[in-house]
């Protein structure tokens, strides 16, 4: 009698339905995800180019726009919490397109203010539009990537800011210096061509991204099983929490310590962000906005591909704090660098996309790092308190950097933020943090954001 052999299929099939799962949702749900946010971070970073127009128009210093870079931070932090536990609540399609829809027409309203005061007044309606996107964005990837392709999908999230900042810098440059339809200063044309997509996006977000796998039209039932019954076996069961109950997460001690860390990193990246152009308009006062977008774009795409790299090898190492507190020591010496080079373009741009690098290539390491702080239950708010504390570094650095900085010297206000990279490079480099697990030793959420 011929033995009777279990069939071999149960095993390739379920193989079979996991790979294919995972190419579906990475080229489905990660795109629009990417997409959302590339725009976000332009619309919230836009005001730097706009800047070199309305400056003269609107009469702003470098210390008003350095303030109306900041005070959008406020308002962000406040609403952030608040955001994440809503989306939880009604679900991410709804919740993300409004978020999109709301941001993009700020923006474009943007482009009519008349004085200082409005300026502030749409920068702080933008903090409260925008609030909880990326920890809504984190928290959403959590529920389409297992552990061992999250950390990729946090750091393609990640690139998107790079991204928004080449794609504002080409197009910021060329609408000051072109566009001037309708008798409309060039620099309104900025806020309102770069936030008109963001509302065709939100009608995207609602269209087509869904809620969860079971809800996912491009999965077949077999597929979205597979996935949700992944998913969560690296979870324990989830607790139903009150309102109260879930900001508990906000008293944990490492939550709190990684929070204020990530805040002095923020410091560093949105001061350097938002300054980025008037940086490069001090190397030589005769470029024009086109010279300036397009010398502004060269840390971005050093930045990206470094920050792909490190990602990469912080991966493959399972190293995490060595990392961070490396790239932020990198973010430091290339502000020095550019507070020496100033006036010296070819340094100065080598040493602008040093900084690129440790500020960008922190982020992938930092919130694999910090995540594994956290369960299931906290995800919502525990993202969103992390996200929020760092927020406030986006207030204090451009806010002290426009304080400290002269109209031909915004290097004079750099020592602010490199001294912000330091703390927390020395903060995470006092942090036991243990060399991640191989995946296949453990169940912990690797990097949920």
């Amino acid at each position: 009698m011929s033995e009777t052999r279990p069939p071999a299929s149960a095993e390739t099939t379920a193989a079979d339905i996991g790979q294919r799962t995972v190419r579906k949702v990475s080229t489905r749900v990660l795109p629009l995800v990417m997409l959302l946010y590339i725009f976000n971070y332009m619309d919230r970073s836009n005001i730097s180019y706009a800047q070199l127009g309305m400056e003269h128009e609107l009469a702003i210093s470098a210390a008003v726009f350095g303030t109306a870079s900041a005070i959008f931070f406020l308002a962000y932090v406040l609403f952030e919490i608040p955001s994440n536990m809503i989306m939880k609540k009604v679900g991410a399609r709804v919740w993300l397109a409004r978020i999109a829809v709301s941001w993009g027409v700020v923006t474009v309203v943007t482009g009519f203010i008349q004085n200082v005061p409005q300026l502030y007044i749409a920068r702080i309606v933008l903090g409260i539009a925008e609030a909880g996107l990326y920890p809504g964005l984190l928290l959403y990837l959590t529920l389409w990537f297992r552990p061992a392709e999250r950390g990729r999908a946090i750091a393609m999230l990640a690139l998107a800011q790079p991204i928004a900042m080449v794609l504002g810098g080409l197009t910021g440059g060329l609408i000051l210096d072109h566009v001037h339809w309708f008798d409309l200063s060039s620099w309104r044309w900025v806020f309102i061509l770069q936030g008109a997509p963001a509302v065709l996006i939100g009608v995207l977000v609602l269209m087509y991204l869904p809620n969860k796998p079971s809800q996912a039209r491009f999965l077949s039932k077999a597929e979205s099983d597979w996935l949700e019954t992944e998913i969560n076996k690296d979870y324990a069961p989830e607790k139903k929490e009150t309102f109260l109950g879930q900001l508990r997460v906000m008293k944990e001690k490492r939550v709190l310590y990684l929070g204020l860390a990530n805040l002095f990193a923020a410091c560093g990246l949105y001061g350097f962000t938002f300054f980025l152009p008037q940086i490069v308009k001090q190397l030589d006062p005769s470029y024009s906005a086109t010279n300036i977008g397009f010398l502004g774009i060269i840390p971005w795409v050093v930045g990206a591909i470094g920050m792909l790299l490190i990602a990469r090898h912080s991966d493959r190492t399972r190293e995490r704090r060595w990392h961070v507190v490396g790239l932020m020591i990198l973010a430091a010496v290339g502000l020095i660098g550019t507070v020496v080079f100033r006036t010296t373009p070819v340094p100065a741009l080598i040493c602008l996309s040093l900084v690129a690098v440790g500020v960008l290539g922190y982020l992938a390491p930092y919130w694999a790092l910090a995540a594994r702080v956290l369960s299931k239950e906290q995800t919502a708010v525990g993202l969103a308190a992390i996200n929020s504390i760092a927020a406030l570094g986006g207030f204090f650095g451009p806010y002290v950097i426009g304080q400290n900085a002269t109209a031909d010297n915004v290097s004079a206000g750099l020592f602010f933020p490199i001294g912000c990279l330091v703390v927390c490079a020395v903060m995470l480099s006092l942090l036991k943090v243990p060399r991640d697990p191989k995946p296949a030793e453990s169940r912990t959420p690797e990097a949920v954001g």
